[in-house]
């Protein structure tokens, strides 16, 4: 990520309390996807409200490092150790705890979903 995040990165609160780091062109990509939902819709100005009113825009310095606002680091619980995951198209921050705990309580559900996304692979 750290060549797609060189000209700058966008990130916003994600689900679970963490954090999603998203380059500019994906961060796009999703707001105007966000912008075609009906204003009618509660659940799409509530999620727009969420996502949106975190977002802080981010420039990586020369070693690909970044600030991570108060407010953000309030909101992810983040305080000292952190795991920072990949996930597709976009980076997530997690507290170390708090992603540990998920991971822990996701590996079942992991195993049977396996199943039914690709019945015909072992793994």
């Amino acid at each position: 990520f750290r060549n797609q995040f060189a000209p700058g990165l966008v990130l916003t609160r994600g689900q679970k309390r963490c954090l999603i780091l998203l380059p500019l062109d994906e961060f796009r990509r999703m707001y105007e996807h966000l912008r075609q939902a009906p204003v009618t819709s509660k659940q799409a100005r509530d999620y727009m409200r969420v996502f949106l009113s975190g977002a802080s825009d981010e420039k990586p310095d020369k070693q690909g490092r970044i600030s991570i606002p108060a407010a953000l680091r309030e909101y992810a619980d983040l305080n000292r150790d952190v795991a920072v995951i990949g996930t597709g198209s976009r980076v997530e921050i997690w507290d170390a705890v708090a992603w540990d705990t998920y991971l822990e309580n996701q590996e079942q559900g992991y195993a049977q979903t396996a199943e039914q996304i690709f019945p015909d692979l072992s793994f």
